[in-house]
C-alpha cells in the first residue's frame, strides 16, 4: 500500500462513488428518477416498460464508477494496491476530462437527455477529472 494518504484522490474516489450511487438510485427510484436525474424520457419509457436495457446500462456505469473510486483510493493509500494503478488512473483521468469537454458531440448521440443533465454531468466530470489529475500528479513518483 502507498504510505501517505492523498486527500485529492480520496475526494475523487468519493465523487466517483457518489456518482455510482446516483446511478443506482435511478434503478431503485424507477422511471421518474431517470427523468429527474436527466437520463431522458426514452430511458424512462424503457424502464417503465420493464425493458432490461436501462437497468443493465445503469448497473454497468455504476460498476465502472465503483472501480474508479477504488483506483483513486488505492493510489491514495486507503485500499490495497490495485493492478496497473498508474495507467489505470491515467485512463480514468482522461475519460473524465474527455467526457467533460466532449458533451456537444455526445448530445447528438444521446439527444433525449436534458440540457441541465449535460451541463451538470459535464461539470461533475470536469471536477472529478481535475481531482484525479492533481492527485495523480502529486502521487506520480510513488505509483
Amino acid at each position: 500500500m502507498i504510505e501517505s494518504t492523498n486527500p485529492t484522490l480520496v475526494a475523487a474516489g468519493i465523487g466517483s462513488l457518489a456518482a455510482a450511487i446516483l446511478h443506482l438510485a435511478c434503478i431503485v427510484g424507477g422511471p421518474r428518477w431517470y427523468v429527474v436525474l436527466g437520463a431522458g424520457r426514452k430511458m424512462a419509457r424503457m424502464a417503465e416498460q420493464g425493458r432490461w436495457y436501462p437497468t443493465m446500462a445503469t448497473l454497468a456505469i455504476a460498476a465502472i464508477l465503483v472501480v474508479w473510486a477504488l483506483y483513486a483510493w488505492s493510489a491514495a493509500g486507503l485500499v490495497q494496491r490495485l493492478p496497473l494503478l498508474r495507467p489505470g488512473l491515467c485512463a480514468i483521468t482522461a475519460v473524465y476530462l474527455l467526457r467533460a469537454i466532449a458533451f456537444l458531440p455526445l448530445q447528438a448521440v444521446f439527444p433525449g437527455n436534458s440540457a441541465l443533465f449535460w451541463f451538470v454531468s459535464s461539470a461533475v466530470c470536469l471536477v472529478l477529472g481535475l481531482l484525479h489529475a492533481v492527485g495523480l500528479h502529486r502521487m506520480w513518483s510513488r505509483l
